[in-house]
């Protein structure tokens, strides 16, 4: 009778852990049937979607992994695989996704690159991060996160970015996610990581010009910038960031005496400038159209034609009151060196503008700036990740607006202090800036941010 009650507590023992065991590898997607080495994943059982997974039946090869939410809200799973790397040289993430009632696929089907050591720990990371904000730790290799194209015709989005593995790295955890979406479901299909080579440079001079115009016209002024210009040029830039309406400084006029049709005598003149040293050119002014007057900056390419204008969106006080309208748009414009948003002035207190410029793709954003809080140019360039180009009438003693170039983190890379002068300076939007404890951060924003 004993033996036979050990006998079942025994056997009951074994069922128990048996459930447990089967519960756990639920949880953490440690499944038999797990389909060419990948794994499906939620962080919590209670907010584990479905997954499932299509095999081309001549090859068997696995050809989709889906993950499909049922109505409840805040489910929260992914695939996930490791892929083997070399500590040091470059991979090519590529993958391809389609997802159907997902509201916001930028936050909610993401994918995520974690570079590891042989025994899937974390690493060290040997890539510059910025600098000033060490605090004596080596620095974490933080995750990545590839950026989504635009979907084709049939849905389909290609997700993509190239990296150079950490020299510690031996593995690429790469994970495929769908969070957040009731009744959403992801389809992801041509998953790789492979080797490829260095991203090419793409290194652009871009040159900032600190002047206040004196010729009481609006023709003179546009003259008075010619040998600034050429000054610029001949140091080999190829951006050129003027002041803001440059054709109504020191005239007396209104703004609506000074504004013209864009294109109009100021942008041929700039443009003739533009061509004749190869260079883009930034230009602030007020256009007039029909009955109303903008504020603009206009880009001015090296073959002498308008590339496009932004018209001023925030307007204070002043503007206002001498009527002045504003603008609605956030256009960018692609150049032979990259994506070139602009700004004026008083768009500089409010994040919105920068940030709409940043979401539509803006790697550098031209400022023709009146005056504004330096600090908030700072803010501008870091907290979207972005090269800020600012052209000021504000003198240095004023410890206000200055004209400089900041980079991604919000350090003046170069400025111009003296009246007439010029500051230039080189960058490589090839190199992606890094941060202690976020990586890549401007990768993080469209996942990231409301």
């Amino acid at each position: 009778m004993c033996q036979a009650r050990a006998i079942f507590l025994l056997l009951a023992f074994a069922a128990a852990l048996s459930v447990d065991t089967a519960m756990a590898a639920e949880a953490s997607g440690a499944r038999s049937d797990v389909p060419d080495g990948w794994q499906a994943k939620s962080p919590r059982l209670e907010i584990r979607p479905e997954f499932s997974w299509l095999r081309d039946e001549g090859t068997g090869n696995v050809v989709q992994l889906t993950i499909q939410h049922d109505d409840r809200g805040g489910l929260d799973g992914f695939w996930t695989r490791d892929f083997p790397v070399r500590g040091g040289q470059f991979y090519q993430f590529r993958a391809i996704r389609r997802v159907e009632n997902v509201d916001n696929p930028r936050r909610s089907c993401l994918v995520r690159v974690v570079w590891l050591n042989d025994r899937n720990e974390t690493i060290l990371d040997d890539r510059p991060v910025v600098a000033r904000y060490d605090d004596g730790a080596p620095p974490v290799a933080e995750v990545e996160h590839p950026a989504d194209g635009a979907p084709d015709d049939s849905g389909w989005t290609v997700v993509a970015d190239v990296y150079q593995a950490p020299k510690e790295a031996t593995q690429a955890r790469v994970e495929l996610h769908l969070m957040w979406s009731p009744q959403g479901r992801a389809e992801w299909r041509e998953i790789s990581l492979n080797e490829t080579a260095a991203p090419a440079a793409r290194k652009v001079r871009i040159a900032t010009v600190h002047f206040r115009p004196d010729g009481k016209t609006p023709e003179a002024n546009c003259r008075l910038f010619a040998p600034l210009i050429e000054k610029a040029a001949g140091q080999g830039a190829d951006l050129i960031i003027l002041p803001e309406t440059l054709t109504y400084y020191g005239t007396g006029k209104t703004p609506a005496d000074v504004a013209e049709a864009i294109p109009g005598p100021s942008t041929d003149y700039f443009g003739t400038l533009a061509q004749s040293h190869k260079v883009y050119l930034v230009a602030g002014l007020y256009e007039r159209a029909e009955h109303l007057v903008y504020n603009v900056a206009v880009l001015i390419g090296p073959d002498g034609t308008i590339v496009g204008k932004y018209r001023k969106v925030t307007l204070p006080t002043g503007e206002i009151a001498q009527g002045i309208a504003p603008g609605n748009d956030y256009p960018v414009f692609e150049t032979r060196f990259g994506t070139v948003g602009m700004m004026v002035c008083y768009d500089g207190f409010f994040p919105e503008v920068a940030r709409e410029l940043s979401n539509r793709g803006a790697e550098i954003i031209a400022w023709p700036v009146w005056g504004c809080h330096p600090d908030l140019a700072r803010a501008r360039a870091m907290e979207n990740h972005v090269y800020l180009v600012s052209s000021t009438y504000e003198d240095v003693s004023r410890n206000w607006m200055i004209s400089a170039v900041y980079d991604r983190s919000g350090e003046v890379l170069a400025q111009a202090k003296e009246w007439g002068s010029i500051a230039i300076t080189e960058i490589d939007l090839s190199q992606p800036t890094r941060w202690r404890s976020l990586g890549d951060f401007k990768s993080r924003i469209p996942r990231h941010r409301p």
